[in-house]
Protein backbone atom coordinates (compact mmCIF):
# COMPACT_ATOMS: atom_id res chain seq x y z
CA UNK A 1 0.00 0.00 0.00
CA UNK A 2 1.52 3.37 -0.83
CA UNK A 3 0.37 7.26 -0.24
CA UNK A 4 -2.80 7.79 -2.42
CA UNK A 5 -2.46 11.91 -2.75
CA UNK A 6 -5.96 12.73 -4.74
CA UNK A 7 -5.06 15.83 -7.10
CA UNK A 8 -6.66 18.61 -4.92
CA UNK A 9 -6.93 20.81 -8.28
CA UNK A 10 -10.05 19.80 -10.54
CA UNK A 11 -9.35 21.70 -13.50
CA UNK A 12 -7.67 24.79 -14.00
CA UNK A 13 -8.12 27.61 -17.09
CA UNK A 14 -5.07 29.43 -17.78
CA UNK A 15 -3.78 30.63 -14.46
CA UNK A 16 -6.75 30.00 -12.54
CA UNK A 17 -7.46 26.43 -10.81
CA UNK A 18 -10.31 25.29 -9.20
CA UNK A 19 -9.88 23.17 -5.71
CA UNK A 20 -11.55 20.36 -4.47
CA UNK A 21 -11.27 22.67 -0.95
CA UNK A 22 -13.63 25.19 -2.63
CA UNK A 23 -16.02 23.40 -4.07
CA UNK A 24 -16.88 21.04 -1.58
CA UNK A 25 -17.07 24.01 0.76
CA UNK A 26 -19.23 25.72 -1.43
CA UNK A 27 -21.09 22.36 -1.74
CA UNK A 28 -21.96 22.45 2.10
CA UNK A 29 -23.01 25.97 2.37
CA UNK A 30 -25.39 24.86 -0.52
CA UNK A 31 -26.82 21.83 1.23
CA UNK A 32 -27.35 24.59 4.46
CA UNK A 33 -29.15 26.98 2.30
CA UNK A 34 -31.05 24.56 0.95
CA UNK A 35 -32.06 23.00 4.49
CA UNK A 36 -32.75 26.73 6.01
CA UNK A 37 -35.14 27.39 2.85
CA UNK A 38 -37.02 24.51 3.43
CA UNK A 39 -37.48 25.07 7.23
CA UNK A 40 -38.39 28.59 6.52
CA UNK A 41 -41.46 28.30 4.62
CA UNK A 42 -42.86 26.90 7.32
CA UNK A 43 -42.71 30.16 8.48
CA UNK A 44 -43.43 32.51 5.76
CA UNK A 45 -39.68 33.93 5.27
CA UNK A 46 -38.57 34.54 2.03
CA UNK A 47 -36.02 32.18 0.61
CA UNK A 48 -34.71 35.41 -0.89
CA UNK A 49 -33.27 36.49 3.03
CA UNK A 50 -31.72 32.92 3.45
CA UNK A 51 -29.81 33.85 0.34
CA UNK A 52 -29.03 37.15 1.40
CA UNK A 53 -27.34 35.54 4.87
CA UNK A 54 -25.18 33.29 2.88
CA UNK A 55 -24.21 35.96 0.70
CA UNK A 56 -22.95 38.12 3.30
CA UNK A 57 -22.28 35.24 5.97
CA UNK A 58 -20.47 32.87 3.88
CA UNK A 59 -17.38 35.63 3.13
CA UNK A 60 -17.59 37.06 7.07
CA UNK A 61 -16.89 33.47 7.93
CA UNK A 62 -14.83 33.04 5.71
CA UNK A 63 -12.63 35.57 6.85
CA UNK A 64 -12.93 35.24 10.42
CA UNK A 65 -12.06 31.84 10.31
CA UNK A 66 -8.79 32.78 9.00
CA UNK A 67 -8.18 35.50 10.92
CA UNK A 68 -8.71 33.12 13.86
CA UNK A 69 -6.55 30.30 12.60
CA UNK A 70 -3.42 32.94 11.89
CA UNK A 71 -3.34 34.52 14.84
CA UNK A 72 -2.72 31.74 16.87
CA UNK A 73 0.00 30.12 14.42
CA UNK A 74 1.50 33.85 13.96
CA UNK A 75 5.05 32.52 13.81
CA UNK A 76 4.07 30.62 10.40
CA UNK A 77 3.16 33.83 8.78
CA UNK A 78 4.91 36.60 9.93
CA UNK A 79 7.57 35.78 7.57
CA UNK A 80 5.76 35.65 4.51
CA UNK A 81 2.51 37.74 4.56
CA UNK A 82 1.12 36.73 1.58
CA UNK A 83 0.68 33.25 2.56
CA UNK A 84 -1.96 34.73 5.32
CA UNK A 85 -4.38 34.90 1.56
CA UNK A 86 -3.73 31.09 0.64
CA UNK A 87 -6.76 29.77 2.30
CA UNK A 88 -6.43 27.20 -0.47
CA UNK A 89 -3.72 25.47 0.82
CA UNK A 90 -6.03 24.87 4.76
CA UNK A 91 -5.71 26.55 7.83
CA UNK A 92 -8.76 27.63 8.80
CA UNK A 93 -10.76 27.33 12.03
CA UNK A 94 -14.43 26.66 12.24
CA UNK A 95 -15.23 28.09 15.39
CA UNK A 96 -13.38 31.58 14.30
CA UNK A 97 -15.78 30.60 10.85
CA UNK A 98 -18.83 30.67 13.53
CA UNK A 99 -17.63 34.15 15.10
CA UNK A 100 -17.47 35.59 11.75
CA UNK A 101 -20.78 34.17 10.52
CA UNK A 102 -23.09 34.43 13.63
CA UNK A 103 -21.64 38.84 13.89
CA UNK A 104 -22.72 39.19 10.30
CA UNK A 105 -26.21 37.55 10.70
CA UNK A 106 -26.87 39.51 13.76
CA UNK A 107 -26.49 42.58 11.82
CA UNK A 108 -28.45 41.37 8.75
CA UNK A 109 -31.28 39.78 11.06
CA UNK A 110 -31.60 42.85 13.55
CA UNK A 111 -31.96 45.12 9.65
CA UNK A 112 -34.75 42.75 8.43
CA UNK A 113 -36.43 42.98 11.26
CA UNK A 114 -36.40 39.56 12.83
CA UNK A 115 -35.84 37.96 16.31
CA UNK A 116 -32.31 36.58 16.02
CA UNK A 117 -32.77 33.80 17.77
CA UNK A 118 -35.62 32.39 16.01
CA UNK A 119 -34.00 32.73 12.65
CA UNK A 120 -30.85 31.00 14.51
CA UNK A 121 -32.46 28.06 15.16
CA UNK A 122 -34.12 27.55 11.53
CA UNK A 123 -30.20 27.88 10.38
CA UNK A 124 -28.80 25.15 13.23
CA UNK A 125 -29.29 22.58 10.95
CA UNK A 126 -27.94 24.67 8.05
CA UNK A 127 -25.00 25.06 10.05
CA UNK A 128 -23.79 21.51 11.16
CA UNK A 129 -24.94 20.03 7.80
CA UNK A 130 -22.19 22.39 5.88
CA UNK A 131 -19.52 21.33 8.62
CA UNK A 132 -20.06 17.37 7.54
CA UNK A 133 -20.05 18.01 4.30
CA UNK A 134 -16.80 20.75 4.39
CA UNK A 135 -14.82 18.36 6.45
CA UNK A 136 -14.22 16.32 3.32
CA UNK A 137 -12.34 19.37 2.22
CA UNK A 138 -9.73 18.31 4.67
CA UNK A 139 -9.95 14.57 3.57
CA UNK A 140 -8.54 15.79 0.06
CA UNK A 141 -6.30 18.24 1.28
CA UNK A 142 -4.77 15.82 3.99
CA UNK A 143 -5.22 18.22 6.45
CA UNK A 144 -6.80 17.59 10.08
CA UNK A 145 -5.81 14.17 10.86
CA UNK A 146 -4.94 12.22 13.50
CA UNK A 147 -1.74 10.82 15.22
CA UNK A 148 -0.46 7.74 14.29
CA UNK A 149 -2.35 4.24 14.27
CA UNK A 150 -2.88 0.57 12.63
CA UNK A 151 -3.78 -0.79 9.46
CA UNK A 152 -6.09 -2.97 11.97
CA UNK A 153 -7.42 -0.55 13.51
CA UNK A 154 -8.92 1.26 10.89
CA UNK A 155 -9.61 -1.89 8.54
CA UNK A 156 -10.61 -4.49 10.77
CA UNK A 157 -12.28 -2.08 13.97
CA UNK A 158 -14.02 0.55 11.92
CA UNK A 159 -14.23 -1.19 8.62
CA UNK A 160 -13.50 1.86 6.80
CA UNK A 161 -13.31 1.53 2.85
CA UNK A 162 -9.62 1.24 1.11
CA UNK A 163 -9.86 4.99 -0.33
CA UNK A 164 -10.58 6.47 2.97
CA UNK A 165 -7.30 4.41 4.86
CA UNK A 166 -4.89 4.81 1.48
CA UNK A 167 -5.54 8.78 1.70
CA UNK A 168 -4.54 8.80 5.28
CA UNK A 169 -1.16 6.74 4.48
CA UNK A 170 1.07 9.89 5.20
CA UNK A 171 4.90 10.33 4.95
CA UNK A 172 4.88 6.23 5.53
CA UNK A 173 2.60 6.34 8.17
CA UNK A 174 -1.17 5.57 8.75
CA UNK A 175 -3.35 8.32 10.73
CA UNK A 176 -6.32 8.34 12.12
CA UNK A 177 -9.12 9.97 9.77
CA UNK A 178 -10.65 12.74 12.70
CA UNK A 179 -12.01 14.73 9.49
CA UNK A 180 -13.80 11.69 9.30
CA UNK A 181 -14.97 11.06 12.62
CA UNK A 182 -16.06 14.78 12.62
CA UNK A 183 -18.15 14.20 9.92
CA UNK A 184 -20.02 11.14 11.22
CA UNK A 185 -20.36 13.20 14.53
CA UNK A 186 -22.20 15.91 12.89
CA UNK A 187 -24.67 13.71 10.33
CA UNK A 188 -25.71 12.45 13.88
CA UNK A 189 -26.05 15.87 15.77
CA UNK A 190 -28.20 16.76 12.26
CA UNK A 191 -30.42 14.05 13.02
CA UNK A 192 -31.01 15.25 16.54
CA UNK A 193 -31.65 18.58 15.33
CA UNK A 194 -34.50 17.20 13.36
CA UNK A 195 -35.79 15.69 15.75
CA UNK A 196 -35.47 18.46 18.30
CA UNK A 197 -37.42 20.76 16.37
CA UNK A 198 -40.25 18.76 16.60
CA UNK A 199 -40.19 18.68 20.52
CA UNK A 200 -43.35 20.77 21.91
CA UNK A 201 -41.47 22.21 24.93
CA UNK A 202 -38.34 23.66 22.92
CA UNK A 203 -37.89 27.44 22.77
CA UNK A 204 -36.68 30.42 20.80
CA UNK A 205 -32.97 29.67 20.64
CA UNK A 206 -32.62 26.44 22.27
CA UNK A 207 -32.51 24.55 19.20
CA UNK A 208 -29.31 26.89 18.36
CA UNK A 209 -27.64 26.14 21.96
CA UNK A 210 -28.35 22.23 21.04
CA UNK A 211 -26.51 22.49 18.10
CA UNK A 212 -23.53 24.55 19.76
CA UNK A 213 -23.96 21.92 22.63
CA UNK A 214 -23.79 18.82 20.77
CA UNK A 215 -21.21 19.54 18.14
CA UNK A 216 -18.73 21.05 20.84
CA UNK A 217 -18.85 17.58 22.67
CA UNK A 218 -17.99 15.68 19.46
CA UNK A 219 -15.34 18.27 18.68
CA UNK A 220 -13.72 17.70 22.21
CA UNK A 221 -12.96 14.05 22.15
CA UNK A 222 -12.29 14.17 18.49
CA UNK A 223 -9.59 17.20 18.82
CA UNK A 224 -7.18 15.21 21.51
CA UNK A 225 -6.87 12.59 18.34
CA UNK A 226 -5.20 15.36 15.91
CA UNK A 227 -1.39 16.19 15.68
CA UNK A 228 -2.18 20.11 14.47
CA UNK A 229 -4.29 21.22 17.13
CA UNK A 230 -3.93 25.02 18.26
CA UNK A 231 -3.10 25.38 21.82
CA UNK A 232 -1.39 27.45 24.10
CA UNK A 233 0.59 26.88 27.77
CA UNK A 234 -1.73 26.85 30.62
CA UNK A 235 -1.83 25.87 34.35
CA UNK A 236 -0.90 22.09 35.22
CA UNK A 237 -4.15 21.12 36.52
CA UNK A 238 -6.41 22.44 34.07
CA UNK A 239 -3.79 20.17 31.59
CA UNK A 240 -4.55 17.77 34.04
CA UNK A 241 -8.40 18.00 34.01
CA UNK A 242 -8.91 18.15 30.53
CA UNK A 243 -7.06 15.05 30.12
CA UNK A 244 -8.90 13.39 32.48
CA UNK A 245 -12.11 14.63 30.84
CA UNK A 246 -10.96 12.89 27.30
CA UNK A 247 -9.87 9.31 29.25
CA UNK A 248 -12.47 7.34 27.87
CA UNK A 249 -11.83 7.44 24.86
CA UNK A 250 -8.81 4.77 25.57
CA UNK A 251 -11.48 2.21 26.26
CA UNK A 252 -12.35 2.27 22.83
CA UNK A 253 -8.42 1.94 21.48
CA UNK A 254 -7.98 5.25 21.33
CA UNK A 255 -4.98 7.54 21.57
CA UNK A 256 -4.08 11.81 21.81
CA UNK A 257 -2.29 12.88 18.93
CA UNK A 258 1.20 14.13 19.26
CA UNK A 259 1.74 17.17 20.69
CA UNK A 260 4.67 19.81 21.60
CA UNK A 261 4.92 20.69 24.74
CA UNK A 262 7.02 23.72 23.89
CA UNK A 263 3.90 24.69 21.77
CA UNK A 264 1.47 24.10 24.52
CA UNK A 265 -0.45 21.94 26.74
CA UNK A 266 -3.40 22.71 26.19
CA UNK A 267 -5.45 22.45 23.02
CA UNK A 268 -7.60 25.16 22.08
CA UNK A 269 -10.48 23.55 20.40
CA UNK A 270 -11.03 21.27 23.63
CA UNK A 271 -11.09 24.13 25.97
CA UNK A 272 -13.52 26.18 24.24
CA UNK A 273 -16.00 23.40 23.99
CA UNK A 274 -16.17 23.01 27.80
CA UNK A 275 -16.66 26.75 27.74
CA UNK A 276 -19.33 26.90 24.95
CA UNK A 277 -21.12 23.53 26.76
CA UNK A 278 -21.53 25.66 30.30
CA UNK A 279 -22.45 29.26 28.64
CA UNK A 280 -25.56 27.55 26.46
CA UNK A 281 -26.97 25.63 29.56
CA UNK A 282 -26.65 28.54 31.82
CA UNK A 283 -27.99 30.69 28.60
CA UNK A 284 -30.90 28.35 28.24
CA UNK A 285 -31.55 27.78 31.82
CA UNK A 286 -31.90 31.99 32.64
CA UNK A 287 -33.50 32.44 29.23
CA UNK A 288 -36.74 30.36 30.83
CA UNK A 289 -36.16 31.87 33.99
CA UNK A 290 -35.94 35.65 33.19
CA UNK A 291 -37.88 36.02 29.57
CA UNK A 292 -41.66 36.27 30.28
CA UNK A 293 -43.13 34.13 27.64
CA UNK A 294 -40.23 33.15 25.81
CA UNK A 295 -41.77 32.14 22.41
CA UNK A 296 -41.69 28.45 21.00
CA UNK A 297 -39.85 27.06 18.68
CA UNK A 298 -43.08 26.44 16.40
CA UNK A 299 -44.80 29.70 16.95
CA UNK A 300 -44.79 32.24 14.06
CA UNK A 301 -41.87 34.56 13.12
CA UNK A 302 -42.96 37.91 12.01
CA UNK A 303 -40.62 40.81 10.78
CA UNK A 304 -41.12 44.11 12.84
CA UNK A 305 -40.07 45.78 9.74
CA UNK A 306 -42.85 44.21 7.62
CA UNK A 307 -45.44 44.27 10.51
CA UNK A 308 -44.37 48.26 10.63
CA UNK A 309 -44.93 49.22 7.05
CA UNK A 310 -47.74 47.59 7.27
CA UNK A 311 -49.55 49.14 9.86
CA UNK A 312 -48.57 52.69 9.37
CA UNK A 313 -51.40 53.82 6.99
CA UNK A 314 -54.40 52.20 8.79
CA UNK A 315 -52.91 53.26 12.34
CA UNK A 316 -52.51 56.96 10.50
CA UNK A 317 -56.09 57.34 9.41
CA UNK A 318 -57.87 55.63 13.12
CA UNK A 319 -55.39 58.24 15.17
CA UNK A 320 -56.51 60.97 13.13
CA UNK A 321 -60.00 59.67 12.13
CA UNK A 322 -59.51 60.17 8.83
CA UNK A 323 -61.66 58.41 5.71
CA UNK A 324 -59.03 56.59 2.88
CA UNK A 325 -57.36 59.81 0.52
CA UNK A 326 -58.75 60.06 -2.77
CA UNK A 327 -57.13 57.93 -5.19
CA UNK A 328 -57.57 55.11 -2.89
CA UNK A 329 -59.46 51.70 -4.11
CA UNK A 330 -61.91 52.42 -1.57
CA UNK A 331 -62.33 56.40 -3.14
CA UNK A 332 -62.93 54.40 -6.48
CA UNK A 333 -65.65 51.96 -5.08
CA UNK A 334 -67.57 55.47 -3.65
CA UNK A 335 -67.75 57.17 -6.95
CA UNK A 336 -68.90 54.18 -8.70
CA UNK A 337 -71.65 53.85 -6.14
CA UNK A 338 -72.44 57.61 -6.79
CA UNK A 339 -72.18 57.16 -10.39
CA UNK A 340 -75.05 54.65 -10.05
Amino acid sequence: MGTLLLNPIVFSIGSLSVRWYGLILGAGALVGLLLAIREGKRFGIPSEFFMDVLLFGAPSAIVAARIYYVAFTWDQYKNDLWKVFAIWEGGIAIYGALIGAIICAVILVRRRGYNFWRIADICAPGLIVGQMIGRWGNFVNQEAYGGETTLTFLRDRLHLPSFIIDQMYIDGVLHHPTFLYESVWSLGVLILLFILRRAKFLRSGELFFSYFILYSIGRFFIEALRTDSLAFQGPAWLASFINGLWSPMTWFGFEQGALDPSYGNIRISQLLPILIVIGAIVAMVLRRKLIANLPYYSDPIVSTKISEVDSLPAAASQEKGTTPAKGTMADHLDETEKKE
